[in-house]
């Protein structure tokens, strides 16, 4: 018997939760509901911090599929990422995107000042993508399929 059902979503603790919902929205997901405060025993037993409280947004692609909790932290306070983190370092790295046009998507976030960290590549004839490093050193992989 297999345990996991679906991918339900996939959480990123920010600091500043409407500047990131923001860039979300921007790049084409949807806010699902309303923003929420959630504490209590429940969240104190789930993440093991006593006490907390957090404020969170939840996001869904345009498809339905799986979503992005964006949470930031009321109490306690939030503990700083290294907002430089490259490919290479543990943990979350990235999360991916298709888009349409990944030239004209890329040149939108430049002009709103993100960037990219590396250059545009291209796999084979499938794939052309980019790392877009978003609002608190968040990266974001754009990814557009070409064959």
């Amino acid at each position: 018997m297999t345990a996991i059902q679906r991918f339900d979503h996939i959480g990123i603790t920010v600091a500043d939760l409407s500047a990131v919902t923001e860039f979300f929205v921007g790049l084409g997901l949807e806010v699902e509901g309303e923003r929420m405060a959630v504490e209590g025993e429940f969240l104190d037993t789930v993440i093991g911090i006593p006490g907390s409280r957090t404020e969170i947004v939840m996001l869904r692609p345009p498809d339905g599929g799986t979503r992005l909790e964006l949470s930031s932290f009321v109490r306690p306070d939030h503990l700083p990422g290294s907002p430089t983190a490259m490919a290479n370092e543990l943990g979350l790295r990235n999360i991916a995107f298709e888009v349409d046009d990944l030239q004209a998507t890329v040149d939108r976030l430049r002009a709103d000042g993100y960037k990219t960290v590396g250059g545009i590549g291209q796999y084979e004839n499938v794939w052309r993508m980019a790392y877009v490093r978003g609002p608190e050193g968040i990266i974001v992989s754009l990814a557009e399929r070409i064959g």
